[in-house]
């Protein structure tokens, strides 16, 4: 199981600056990414209480994901999952055996509880910066009849990222207002419960 901390800084942009920016960058030496994210926690969100996220995400192959929240970024444990797993949990509540279940034992979850909630696909085209460690994506969501159109860095720091962020924003015509709600609290909050 990998653990690293996730610093990145994000805003949301309308449908016409999304077409303007994929524009702009048309040219670059770009990844274009198909990812569907499928959020997990308990049918009362025992999970967003207390602002853990997990899920699972497929992009050709699984990864199992959990992200609490620290003083700067969020802890993110990750480990590989199989398809056989995947379906396992989506279709009979059989959680995937591992460090991620073990954590969240540890924390008191309930892990016979948890069940997909909902999920959201995003279309990502992805510009690496390996010179100062920066990652710039700019993203389509989908979800719950929903979409949004967002731009993220990731970076070393929250400061070098939400200023390289400004800086590419600026370069776009953006107004840069910082987006501190993550996909799966917008995905989630969209939920009836």
């Amino acid at each position: 199981m990998a653990t690293n901390i996730e610093i990145e800084a994000k805003v949301l942009i309308s449908e016409q600056d999304y077409k303007r920016v994929i524009k702009f960058y048309s040219k670059e030496n770009a990844n274009k990414i198909k990812q569907v994210n499928y959020y997990i926690d308990t049918d009362s969100l025992y999970l967003k209480k207390y602002g853990i996220g997990l899920r699972i995400r497929e992009k050709g192959y699984y990864v199992l994901t959990l992200k609490a929240p620290m003083g700067e970024g969020l802890l993110e444990k990750k480990e590989s999952i199989t398809e056989k797993q995947f379906l396992d949990f989506k279709d009979k509540n059989i959680f995937p055996n591992g460090d991620v279940k073990n954590f969240l034992m540890m924390l008191g979850v309930d892990i016979s509880k948890l069940k997909i909630q909902t999920k959201l696909v995003t279309d990502r085209i992805e510009i690496d910066n390996y010179a100062s460690g920066e990652v710039f994506s700019i993203d389509k969501n989908t979800y719950n009849g929903i979409v949004d159109y967002e731009l993220e860095m990731e970076g070393e720091s929250l400061e070098r990222a939400k200023a390289a962020l400004k800086a590419r924003c600026e370069e776009l015509n953006i107004e840069y207002k910082d987006n501190e709600k993550s996909k799966q609290v917008r995905a989630m909050n969209t939920i009836k419960k």
